[in-house]
């Protein structure tokens, strides 16, 4: 297992404590390895030949930082290494595991292809991004309503998706999903 990310600046940093932007700048590669404890490689360098499978996690960083979909919606556009790479993984007919709001970038990049990001509905007021959905299926993809301890195989692109944090729910739910995206993708790989 090794950990990538992009070497870009973040769109924005975001004071977590406070709910409100910070001024400072920061770089994505940076804070990727203040979380990876500096075990880290900048995305660029990733060869999917070797490696049998790629799993991007969500977050809003995925939403502001590795497209532009917190701002544009399904008119987004995805980083060039992002886009790179899920495509050498989708040529090479290797997994690929997305979560939270990373689905988007499948949808974005593979149009026709089925994800998840949760119901498209906002059930129990516990899917309250469930807009998401439509814009899925307005770039041509199909959505496929789950629930968050479920994910979803689209078994001809080869891509598994589950909610995580698109749905308001406990955190050992969550993790379970995320448990069977993972354990999904080791199987296709």
């Amino acid at each position: 297992v090794k950990i990538f990310a992009p070497n870009i600046e973040q769109r924005d940093v975001v004071n977590h404590l406070k709910g409100s932007p910070a001024e400072e700048k920061r770089n994505v590669l940076v804070e990727s390895a203040r979380l990876a404890r500096g075990n880290i490689q900048d995305l660029a360098e990733l060869k999917a030949s070797e490696f049998d499978a790629v799993i991007f996690p969500g977050g809003f960083g995925v939403a502001k930082n590795l497209c532009s979909w917190a701002v544009d919606g399904k008119n987004c556009t995805v980083n060039e290494h992002v886009n790179s790479t899920l495509q050498a993984f989708h040529s090479a007919k290797k997994p690929i595991g997305l979560c939270c709001i990373s689905p988007v970038l499948a949808a974005k990049v593979f149009p026709g292809c089925e994800v998840t990001v949760g119901q498209d509905k906002n059930v129990d007021g516990r899917f309250p991004d469930a807009e998401t959905a439509s814009a899925i299926a307005e770039l041509g993809c199909k959505h496929v309503c789950k629930n968050v301890n479920e994910s979803h195989v689209d078994k001809a692109n080869k891509i598994v998706t589950t909610c995580a944090f698109m749905c308001k729910a406990p955190l050992h739910e969550i993790f379970d999903g995320i448990g069977t995206m993972v354990q999904e993708v080791l199987k296709l790989a």
